[in-house]
């Protein structure tokens, strides 16, 4: 694969807590690259800057999966990963400052600089993160500056300002460990780690081809965003990027699962079982997962039945029969959780308290009422009470199958008696005042597929047909009054909705217009990289550009049709707007 840009994409490696990025806050960049932890939030801990003789040296950088360089002509610095706990770097004419990032230490703030007299290292010791940041100087000549002292002050090692060759390792630790000490060379590290990775690749997308240009890009964001288990994340996760959106969502985990499934099956069922490892009493899932906090102040939207759904064909040899109860418990108490505590006495669906319950935080269903029976919220629970009740007959309980089957019908009877306007789906207040919105949410039922009758499905075609442009889906019609370019889901082409229509569209026969989805959101992303979002109308990638739920939405997308065209199945190309 060619190179990236580490200004948009990390340059990380699977399991570790910290990467070399120019972003350095929320949306903020820095003109150097920092090495920035996840730890405790996202923090830049340490700047990164060429020098020689005592002066900054203007460098290009370039980054591939193994390597990262800064080049001023022939004179270079090299890092790569030889751990997720140590990156090594090597430099030959050109030196390197590493010093702390934010230059005020007080007994609260700030990291603590000193020279350890036992293994002859520099410790960074970062309050934020509450790590450790060890440089042990391999070979090479050194120089450091600052000390213990609060206040402001230069905290910083230099090495290799003579332009001679250097090497160096920085290591994240907790408190301590012995003298670093290794037999492998600074070019054995970077053929051991482009192994890993290109392991990972191959597992991940087999099928990757002069077709599908992105795809190793999208299997390196998805292999640089994994971190080790940590913290409140109990198992290996991805996280949605290791820029400032640095969390598990509760329900990006769910594309991520599946994208991973086909290759890494592990891997697949603990991005899985990540959020349900914290789902509540009441059969809650949380908001979000970091290292250091799990918020439970608004939940996502409950796809994880459609999610299970598509992994029993992905996962090899299918879910394993022994998960069958454990997760029957899960989506079962997910699943009540939406019709005992999110469902008004006397009403027929459950509700939002917010957008952001819904994943589409300010989408225009919202603008007049905050708590809203959504039909694509419906949707979402038909389809996973249909699965409920498909995982009852496995685990040997007809009765609850026969129950969940039962349940399933009647809040879709609902939908299309009170939500079905004879040409749309409606959202409702509480006070049973309906709403048809311009909003790509009221579209969102077409995720039942063939569940819905032939018309129904046909109406919602037509009306996804009207919000695809050239790019995708957009998540306001372009032609309301409402619709910004830059207006997170009042616009912009997002990869889960992408995902979940397109699969809606062709479960219930729009084989065609699901094409034309598909092969869209995958040019974007070809043309674009993987960005949190994307313009509708010019393609252009916005936001957070190292999203790994965009990654996967395209390995899904360009699997799935590498798949049809060895079957044989025609492809309908990604032709100008509808």
């Amino acid at each position: 694969m060619d190179d990236f840009s580490v200004r948009e994409i990390p340059f990380s490696c699977s399991g570790a807590w910290f990467g070399i990025s120019a972003v350095v806050g929320l949306a903020a960049y820095a003109e150097d690259l920092h090495l920035v932890s996840h730890r405790n939030g996202m923090h830049a801990v340490l700047s990164l800057v060429p020098m020689l003789a005592g002066a900054r040296v203007p460098v290009e950088v370039n980054a591939n999966p193994a390597l990262l360089t800064w080049s001023a002509g022939r004179a270079r610095v090299a890092a790569a990963f030889e751990s997720p706990s140590a990156l090594r770097i090597s430099g030959d004419g050109l030196g390197l400052r590493i010093a702390a990032a934010d230059d005020t230490l007080t007994p609260f703030t700030g990291t603590h600089f000193f020279r350890d007299p036992v293994t002859s290292s520099y410790v960074f010791t970062s309050y934020e993160t509450g790590h450790r940041y060890r440089v042990t100087v391999l070979a090479g000549q050194e120089v450091s500056a600052g000390g213990s002292a609060l206040g402001t002050a230069e905290r910083a090692v230099v090495v290799g300002g003579d332009g001679g060759e250097w090497e160096l390792v920085v290591e994240e630790m907790t408190t301590t460990r012995g003298r670093f000490s290794t037999t492998a060379t600074f070019s054995d590290v970077v053929a051991a780690s482009r192994r890993s990775f290109d392991r990972f690749a191959d597992e991940v997308a087999p099928w990757r081809s002069d077709r599908t240009p992105a795809a190793e890009l999208a299997c390196y964001v998805l292999w640089s965003a994994t971190v080790s288990p940590a913290g409140f994340l109990g198992r290996p996760a991805v996280l949605m990027s290791k820029n400032w959106m640095d969390k598990v969502w509760s329900w990006d985990h769910c594309f991520n699962a599946l994208a991973l499934a086909p290759g890494a099956p592990g891997l697949a069922w603990d991005q899985l079982q990540v959020v349900f490892d914290h789902q509540t009493t009441e059969g809650a899932l949380p908001d979000s997962i970091t290292h250091a906090e799990v918020l439970h102040n608004f939940v996502k939207p409950p796809i994880h039945g459609w999610a299970v759904g598509k992994l029993r064909s992905k996962l090899p040899g299918g879910i394993p029969v022994a998960e069958l109860p454990v997760l029957y418990r899960q989506l079962e108490a997910w699943t009540t959780f939406w019709l005992d505590h999110r469902r008004a006495p006397d009403q027929p669906f459950p509700h939002y308290e917010h957008g952001n319950d819904s994943g589409w935080d300010n989408s225009t269903i919202f603008d007049e009422q905050r708590l809203v029976q959504s039909a694509d919220l419906a949707a979402f629970l038909v389809v996973q009470m249909g699965e409920l009740a498909r995982l009852a007959r496995e685990i040997g309980d007809p009765a609850a199958a026969t129950r969940w089957e039962r349940e399933a019908e009647t809040m879709l009877n609902a939908m299309l008696t009170t939500l079905w306007d004879g040409s749309a789906f409606t959202s409702r207040a509480l006070d049973g005042t309906t709403r048809a919105t311009a909003s790509l949410l009221d579209l969102m039922p077409v995720v039942l597929g063939a569940d819905l009758p032939q018309d129904v499905h046909a109406k919602l075609a037509e009306g996804v047909a009207r919000h695809l442009t050239a790019v995708g889906p957009a998540t306001e019609r372009p032609d309301s009054p409402h619709y910004e370019a830059d207006g997170y889901w009042r616009g912009p082409v997002w990869a889960p909705s992408t995902v979940l229509i397109e699969d809606g569209l062709r479960r219930g026969g729009a084989v065609e217009l699901a094409d034309q989805v598909s092969a869209r959101f995958r040019a974007v992303c070809e043309k674009s990289g993987f960005a949190e979002n994307f313009d509708a109308l010019t393609g252009e990638g916005l936001r957070d550009r190292a999203y790994t739920w965009t990654a996967s939405a395209y390995l899904l997308l360009a699997a799935e049709a590498e798949a049809r065209l060895t079957d044989g199945a025609p492809e309908h190309p990604a032709t100008s707007a509808g």
